[in-house]
């Protein structure tokens, strides 16, 4: 059982990293954020601590999942690769790639593993949907819709549900370093190299700011291609009421397509289907994303490096291929 430390208590950590994380078996056995309130929040028994170097020195701890705001992530990553310790640092890297080439060259120097949470890799209908790619025939084009409704004021559920305040520090451009493109494209960029086996080589981003009041992109078009030719669009965006189709992945090929509706998000669910041409549901396990990421990086820290097949380097060349797109 891997003892892990959560760095940042924040709703993703609190809401989606943490169910996973003790269902996949893991044990936390440390928190550290700034505010204690937050700390406060984590239902779960482990030591809460304000400082640094008491959560990195806390018996047991042997991996960090650090899902602070981006500006926030290298001086953790750095720390924990310093004090021995694995790290899962969430998308993206960093809030810019002067970060988040040390934090990479930090853990390479240290010989610790950097794993980045890219948890729509581990979603059962992209599993499933990997494993049909062959039936497809030569995969031509990779289309993904990921969008959602976020204001200035947004909230968590968890903090409309208690009347707490508003947590959006993704419309800050100090703290997040983008906004709609940074923070939702990395996952799509992700998910094209997973499903294909061959990463987006060649990257161009129309950025808009329209409906949002905020200094920071509310949407963004971004079309690329693979080294082999599978052209790929993404359209991602802060301006799509959560009411209306918003997420949705499809996979063209000369014999078929695979669409997967309702998959992308923190949450299990959704429907896949192959239409060669006939439309056919396709039946996927059930699971949770974080549950699958946890158990993998797991199994990684205690000494079963293929669990986790996903390099560094590769992560920190998509972030870097994203951030020129996005400042040309």
């Amino acid at each position: 059982m891997t003892g892990w430390g959560i760095a940042g208590c924040g709703w993703v950590a609190r809401d989606h990293a943490l169910p996973g994380l003790l269902a996949a078996g893991g044990e936390v056995v440390a928190l550290h954020d700034r505010s204690a309130d937050a700390m406060a929040r984590m239902p779960v028994d482990a030591a809460r601590c304000a400082d640094l170097a008491d959560f990195l020195t806390t018996p047991g701890l042997e991996a960090v999942y650090v899902a602070t705001p981006n500006a926030a992530h290298r001086p953790l990553v750095e720390a924990a690769a310093a004090a021995g310790k694995a790290v899962l640092c969430e998308k993206p890297l960093a809030a810019d790639l002067l970060d988040a080439e040390a934090l990479v060259k930090a853990c390479d120097a240290a010989g610790v593993l950097l794993g980045t949470a890219y948890d729509q890799r581990w979603h059962p209908a992209h599993v499933r949907l990997r494993e049909l790619l062959p039936e497809l025939g030569t995969v031509t084009a990779v289309r993904i819709v990921y969008c959602c409704w976020l204001p200035s004021d947004w909230q968590s559920p968890t903090s409309m549900a208690d009347g707490r305040p508003h947590d959006n520090w993704r419309a800050d451009p100090a703290v997040a370093g983008g906004g709609a493109a940074l923070d939702l494209a990395p996952h799509g960029l992700d998910l094209v190299g997973t499903l294909l086996g061959e990463d987006v080589v060649d990257l161009h981003a129309l950025l808009q700011r329209r409906v949002q009041d905020y200094p920071v992109d509310d949407g963004a078009l971004l079309h690329g291609r693979t080294a082999d030719g599978v052209l790929v669009d993404l359209h991602v965006a802060y301006n799509t009421p959560d009411a209306l189709p918003r997420r949705r992945l499809e996979v063209v090929g000369t014999r078929g397509m695979a669409v997967a509706v309702d998959t992308l998000g923190q949450t299990a669910g959704g429907t896949l289907t192959v239409l060669d041409p006939e439309p056919r549901d396709v039946p996927f396990a059930d699971g949770s994303p974080f549950e699958a990421q946890f158990r993998a990086f797991s199994a990684a820290v205690d000494g079963d490096r293929t669990a986790w097949p996903y390099d560094a380097e590769r992560d920190l060349r998509l972030h870097r291929l994203l951030l020129e797109a996005l400042t040309t």
